[in-house]
């Protein structure tokens, strides 16, 4: 149950619905529990007369309490008198862990939010166009302020994807290729353009009949060539939509290919812009990850080691390098086993620390995976890095896993990806075993 309140009667504690949307404003999520001061004075900032609050779900008397209670002493916690010690190292992986499910789930969430506006995209571009341009820019630019906030960003993977096979395409090509436009030193500006490029890179698509929107072995040569159409029809909705030249760049070349036997221009490298050369790539890896027809789907490893194999010539060589380097030898969502025999899924790469992402491990140590059912059902959450005599062995097809390992894992048919700050680790999680 949610009622209004007015913007000046806030106080730090309320759970809060901000209801223009994730655009209108600089919070991670539309919906929250205020935690300072600041916040409520950027609320009011925002121009609101009154927001909507949930008093079941807000923490006042927590918060009141907060303020007038001295904090505790340096490495105690509050607990019942006569209570054990806790060990301090595993009070802080305990806490590590509450913090990485608030991070799932506020991915999750803001995955969600953005691709709700691209599907209005999606649905206004015909009859709004330049309302469909605006709406775009405006969303790359809210997950670049989100970005560029964070000193350091990971690759997670999300359970998003829904339905929408295009909304989702789109936004897993453009959350891959900001980070990597990040790393490779593009200023916001540039930013920005190669975002909104990757959002809209098949725009083109939704002017063709459904047979021609994907290529397929079954197609003919001219229905291949009415395929190809899609980037030049692309282009035409980009202007019509008052895009950048920059996004335009990127929507016209991202099937060109660095060896120039991409199309429809067969361009070499070197007349090609470096967002174009980016969304290639990423673009590739996601159709390998969530084939839109009945095409053999590649595991998020064997996507990286068919591009790294066989794209060498095919793709820019510095920015496929990048791209390897931010998802990692077992990006997020693959299927693996560890030096101890137990089963895992990735679920966050830090591009850093590539060979050592966080994993959901199932099962116990020394329990037996062979051919006989496991013994445990139980998952667990590990950062590898924390764990210096543990690690990947080799990476797995669905199918090569026991099907109890798999139900407890529960690996989603597409591949969603979202992207999230990094908090420094703990010092004593960093030195437990």
């Amino acid at each position: 149950m949610t009622s209004t309140i007015a913007v000046g009667d806030l106080r730090v504690g309320m759970y809060i619905h901000l209801d223009g949307g994730w655009l209108s404003h600089p919070f991670p999520l539309s919906a929250f529990r205020i935690t300072s001061p600041d916040e409520i004075t950027t609320i009011r900032g925002l121009g609101l007369e009154r927001v909507r609050w949930e008093p079941q779900k807000s923490a006042l008397h927590e918060a009141a309490a907060a303020a007038q209670l001295p904090a505790p002493a340096s490495g105690a916690a509050a607990r019942p008198a006569g209570a054990a010690t806790e060990d301090p190292a595993a009070a802080l992986h305990r806490e590590w862990l509450a913090g990485q499910r608030s991070a799932a789930q506020r991915c999750e969430q803001q995955y969600g939010e953005a691709s709700k506006v691209l599907r209005e995209v999606g649905e206004s571009v015909h009859v709004q166009p330049l309302e469909a341009g605006r709406l775009t820019t405006a969303l790359t630019q809210a997950m670049l302020d989100k970005m560029l906030a964070a000193d350091e960003v990971a690759v997670r993977l999300v359970g998003g994807g829904g339905a929408d096979r295009s909304a989702a395409h789109g936004l897993n090509v453009a959350v891959i290729t900001l980070l990597i436009a990040r790393t490779l030193g593009l200023n916001a500006e540039e930013m920005l353009d190669v975002g909104v490029g990757a959002l809209l890179h098949d725009i083109g698509k939704i002017d063709l009949p459904t047979r021609l929107r994907h290529a397929e072995d079954s197609l003919t040569a001219a229905e291949m060539n009415g395929y190809r159409d899609h980037v030049a029809k692309g282009v035409l909705q980009a202007q019509r939509m008052g895009l950048s030249p920059g996004a335009l760049a990127v929507i016209a070349q991202h099937h060109e290919n660095a060896d120039g036997s991409g199309f429809p221009l067969r361009l070499p490298v070197d007349r090609l812009s470096l967002g174009a050369r980016i969304v290639a790539i990423v673009n590739r890896y996601d159709n390998l990850c969530n084939p839109a027809t009945r095409g053999i789907t590649l595991t998020p490893h064997e996507a990286v080691a068919t591009l790294f194999a066989q794209g060498r010539s095919r793709f820019d060589p510095p920015v496929l390098n990048a791209f390897i380097r931010m998802m990692g030898v077992y990006p997020a969502g693959s299927l693996v086993q560890l030096t101890d025999d137990r089963y895992a899924m990735v679920v966050g790469v830090n591009s850093t620390r590539p060979l050592k992402p966080r994993v959901l491990v199932h099962g116990q140590p020394g329990e037996r995976t062979g051919l006989r059912a496991p013994v445990s059902t139980l998952t667990q959450l590990l950062d590898l890095e924390t764990q210096p005599d543990l690690g990947i062995r080799r990476s797995l097809a669905a199918a090569k896993l026991p099907p109890a390992v798999l139900a407890a894992l529960d690996p989603r048919p597409r591949v969603a990806y979202y992207f999230e700050p990094l908090e420094q680790q703990p010092r004593a999680l960093e030195l437990a075993a």
